[in-house]
């Protein structure tokens, strides 16, 4: 059942969801925070209105950078204003930025402590036509890895909104990652986010329907938790009961709350639009090894990468689609 205290979209397994980008998200927020600190800047490599910063332009032109396409002058600039009191925030596709300029992002802002928002757009395999070479399936892991570095995926647009107006907020080099495609609206403006603390969005209680209590936590992140949803509603009914645990932010973890689902359900699925290696299911299993060590399953970009097509024909494809899921549980749930 839907976690009450998740305040979701009562239209969440509607056909007729409103859809949007993260990107979008992005845009919106970015102006909030322009307008609550005036040391919010804005710098982009040639990529204005593909990444949303066009609206932060428009509202604040001498605060808005036009560095074109030089990614590694993107990060070396911002981190000099990052260091002196501004809170820059960066953007370009995600295999640009921090894809081309990764060296940068380490050494002048991780290196550093510059308080540095860097927003890779465009990121999965769900960009969709623009292939393998724009396809970014290997950054959460690439910036995880990075000291001082925070990361976080939001699942929505609107969760978009509210990441990039909390990281303007806290001191620190921030990845956020973002999607091109229009992905549904499945959160609220009364969600909760906060950097760091994962939410619970489906609890089964084995007491409606088919369900028993759950045996198997489903811990995601990104645009990807919609599918998320729709297999533990579907499996509800088949008897299987889940947790779904949205884990928006990949560093810092929330240690308590993921232990604590895997105790409860003593089997773990991973959700992400990513490389299996190195990404959320990485991070988790790193932590489960140390404290809760269960059976896992990982939903994921499997060691390959994506090809041209579209976004939902590459999800199905590449095994990280709903029915896929189902099966991930099945199968850890039987291990369990």
């Amino acid at each position: 059942m839907l976690n009450k205290n998740a305040k979701l979209n009562e239209k969440l397994f509607d056909q007729g969801v409103e859809q949007k980008p993260t990107r979008d998200g992005y845009g919106e927020g970015l102006v909030n925070a322009g307008y609550e600190d005036p040391n919010v800047v804005v710098l982009c490599a040639d990529l204005t209105e593909s990444t949303r910063c066009e609206a932060f332009a428009k509202k604040f032109p001498d605060r808005f950078f036009e560095v074109g396409v030089a990614e590694q002058n993107l990060a070396t600039i911002a981190a000099g204003l990052g260091v002196t009191g501004k809170i820059p925030f960066i953007a370009s596709y995600a295999t640009f930025s921090p894809g081309r300029n990764w060296e940068q992002v380490r050494t002048t802002i991780s290196y550093n402590d510059s308080n540095v928002k860097v927003i890779g757009a465009h990121a999965g395999i769900s960009v969709g036509p623009d292939g393998a070479t724009h396809q970014a399936i290997e950054d959460i892991a690439t910036m995880r890895v990075m000291a001082n570095m925070r990361v976080i995926v939001p699942c929505d647009a609107i969760e978009a909104k509210k990441a990039t107006m909390a990281v303007a907020k806290v001191w620190g080099p921030a990845y956020v990652r973002l999607g091109r495609e229009k992905t549904p609206v499945f959160t609220t403006e009364a969600t909760p986010f906060t950097i760091g603390k994962a939410e619970v969005l489906w609890e089964s209680n084995g007491k409606k329907g088919k369900s028993k209590k759950p045996q198997v936590a489903i811990i995601g992140c990104g645009p990807l938790l919609h599918r998320a949803l729709q297999a533990a509603h579907e499996l509800e009914e088949e008897g299987i009961g889940t947790i779904v645990l949205n884990s928006h932010t990949v560093k810092p973890l929330d240690e308590k709350k993921i232990v604590e689902v895997a105790e409860a359900c003593g089997a773990v699925v991973t959700v992400e639009e990513h490389q299996v290696s190195g990404g959320l299911g990485g991070a988790v299993a790193e932590l489960l090894a140390k404290h809760m060590p269960v059976p896992m399953e990982f939903i994921g970009m499997q060691n390959v990468f994506g090809e041209s097509g579209q976004p939902d024909e590459l999800i199905e494809k590449y095994g990280m689609g709903t029915s896929d899921i189902k099966d991930a549980v099945k199968r850890v749930a039987r291990r369990a």
